[in-house]
């Protein structure tokens, strides 16, 4: 039988898990959930589905739910759906704190329940084509640039933009976080809306950070640059540049390199099947709750480095 899945929350985001949910094999949409009747239920009938107007209608009558609703009712939402042994893919930032967090992968722990943590740029095909080129990344480059959003203003940019970098360095680098610098500007709201980060890892790798959402272009690149070689990642383009020092038989060495082969494919699309096949093959998911709470964990504290609150 196909997995009864539900989306909680079918606004910018949600209504595209509905799309994709509605026609991912080993699944079926079976319920969408939005306070906002008349959204509800256009997406409900675009794809095939019921409409709700609580979580709590569906919280027996599903065996998985997508939960893309405001960080701030995460947990409040997540919690119950663990707790009845409903397994669980929350968005990005998985929650407002750090507690929230851990509350929810107890949660998942007690039960047996899945918890997935939406970090979509793991399953960039950019991503996963660079990551076995990336042997020892000296320095990281980061620019996540955007235009001002309708959205997510009720988390300042580190946890709305930032996270998604954060996430992928961290998954990239293996050692851990020693010394975190941070700067941040509330420029046309009144939570950060522009932000710079330094971290500096135990085995002597920095990264540099910048995200923004008061941009005029559009900018989503990350570059590393480790002994002979560099790398560079566009996200947005799925494009990945591979450039090495290459030393022939003569006394100058050459420089060769250029596009690698991407499999372009939307990365949502992956990231719900990943989640749908951990459901129902009982492995963990590729991004897991403690993966969530590492990369919020790092935005916490960047976020303190800045003087400024954290996601909530």
């Amino acid at each position: 039988m196909p997995l009864r899945v539900a989306v909680v929350g079918v606004g910018h985001l949600g209504r595209h898990h509905a799309r994709i949910l509605s026609t991912l094999p080993g699944a079926r949409l079976v319920a969408v959930v939005d306070k906002k009747r008349d959204r509800a239920e256009e997406i409900a009938a675009a794809y095939g589905a019921q409409p709700h107007f609580d979580y709590r209608e569906i919280l027996r009558k599903v065996d998985a739910v997508t939960l893309a609703v405001p960080t701030d009712v995460h947990h409040e939402i997540a919690v119950p759906f663990l707790a009845a042994g409903v397994p669980v893919l929350v968005e990005k930032p998985m929650a407002r704190s750090l507690a929230e967090a851990d509350a929810m992968i107890r949660a998942s722990a007690t039960s047996g329940a899945t918890l997935a943590v939406g970090h979509t740029e793991r399953f960039n095909p950019a991503v996963e084509a660079a990551r076995p080129l990336l042997t020892d990344p000296r320095f990281i480059e980061v620019h996540r640039l955007g235009t001002f959003p309708d959205r997510s203003l009720d988390i300042d940019v580190v946890f709305d933009l930032m996270i998604h970098d954060l996430d992928i360095v961290l998954s990239l680098v293996n050692a851990e976080v020693e010394s975190v610098e941070a700067v941040g500007v509330p420029v046309l709201t009144g939570r950060v809306d522009i932000a710079n980060a330094r971290l500096r890892f135990a085995n002597g790798c920095i990264a540099n950070l910048t995200a923004s959402r008061i941009s005029r272009d559009r900018v989503r690149k990350i570059r590393f640059f480790q002994p002979l070689a560099y790398v560079s990642i566009d996200y947005a383009a799925q494009k990945v540049d591979l450039w090495r020092l290459v030393k022939g038989s003569g006394l100058v060495p050459s420089i060769e390199g250029g596009e690698i082969d991407v499999v372009n494919e939307e990365p949502l699309k992956r990231e719900l099947a990943d989640f749908v096949d951990a459901v129902v093959a009982r492995r963990a998911p590729r991004v897991t709750g403690e993966d969530g709470r590492r990369a919020l964990a790092l935005a916490t504290q960047v976020s303190s480095k800045m003087g400024m609150s954290n996601a909530g």
